[in-house]
């Protein structure tokens, strides 16, 4: 005898009370919204066993059904969540050949809590910093470091990636918080117009905060070092940086802003120039960006020696710049493209 509606609603009531999101619950509950799709609860156990059985994309077409009915619908809301962030942290299989950040690395950023994303991304961001510190330029920035008695053994160390904030992660050369930073940064979209990363030099010259020993005397030595750049840039850099940025994807960024995109090469050297309370600011930047949403830039992010080379790139650009700010104005040579 054929299951009637009510039967099916009886026998789907009795799986979720066993916490029963099999097979079963998956066939009982398809067959009640096929029936009749205006069934919300049902749409929303459906969702809630593709849930289960991993099956993400039925589960978010099953909640999103629930939610059309219903959008003040909680439970659904709250599994439709839970199945981005699980689906976020479950590579598929082109996801598990690509060594560097795509789409998904890029959704788990977005969709997980900052210590959360640290831990699901740290082989890669580990594994990209081991490449970094094999390249020659990540040598000659640790000897010269050496060469001023700051301690150091390798540009960036396993715990050099940091989280503050969802959507974004960050990295500093060992030892550089309070230093003309070679630094690494990701950002998620959301909360960022576009996913993509930034490589480059950065000042983290705001108000001190932490558990630094002396957190006035670094923010004192950061804006030291700001101000040195910036003489350096006035001295000999203000046309060969805007050349190397224009040719390389160049931009500023300062405080929570994104990059400035609106900026012209020349009108962001003025901008790095003319900033004369950079204190107020807290962090400014200048470097190369990268955007998942640019063809070209998601082939060099999916491919960490791709990635890698592009730091090397960078770094070794920016190498007499970074040098400059450090130990004062001195004749420094131009930034190859």
């Amino acid at each position: 005898m054929p299951e009637t509606l009510v039967d099916l609603q009886r026998r789907a009531l009795d799986l979720a009370k066993q916490a029963d999101f099999g097979p079963d619950a998956v066939r009982v509950n398809a067959e009640i919204v096929a029936r009749d799709p205006k069934q919300e609860a049902a749409w929303t156990r459906l969702g809630r066993c593709h849930l289960e059985q991993c099956s993400f994309d039925e589960a978010i077409v099953a909640l999103r059904a629930a939610l059309a009915i219903n959008p003040a619908n909680g439970i659904a809301t709250n599994l439709l969540n839970e199945v981005r962030r699980r689906r976020a942290l479950t590579p598929t299989a082109t996801d598990r050949a690509a060594t560097g950040f795509g789409a998904r690395e890029f959704a788990a950023l977005s969709a997980l809590s900052p210590q959360e994303a640290l831990r699901a991304l740290a082989s890669r961001t580990e594994m990209l910093f081991d490449a970094i510190n094999a390249s020659p330029i990540a040598a000659r920035i640790v000897d010269a470091r050496k060469r001023r008695g700051e301690p150091a053994s390798k540009l960036f160390h396993a715990n050099s990636a940091h989280a503050q904030t969802t959507g974004h992660i960050f990295a500093f050369h060992h030892g550089g918080r309070w230093e003309p930073q070679f630094s690494i940064g990701w950002f998620s979209h959301p909360p960022s117009p576009a996913s993509g990363m930034r490589i480059g030099l950065g000042f983290n010259v705001g108000p001190a905060a932490g558990r630094d020993p002396d957190l006035a005397a670094g923010q004192e030595r950061a804006l030291r070092f700001f101000e040195r750049f910036q003489q350096t840039l006035a001295a000999s850099w203000r046309n060969e940086l805007a050349r190397w940025m224009s040719l390389n994807a160049g931009f500023i960024q300062w405080g929570d802003r994104p990059p400035a995109l609106e900026l012209m090469p020349q009108q962001a050297i003025e901008w790095l120039l003319t900033c004369r309370h950079p204190a107020e600011i807290g962090w400014i930047f200048v470097g190369r960006w990268l955007f998942l949403d640019d063809a070209d830039d998601a082939r060099i992010l999916g491919d960490r020696a791709k990635l890698a080379k592009t730091a090397d790139d960078t770094f070794r650009s920016l190498f007499p710049l970074w040098i400059a700010a450090c130990d004062g104005p001195t004749e420094t040579a131009a930034p190859s493209a």
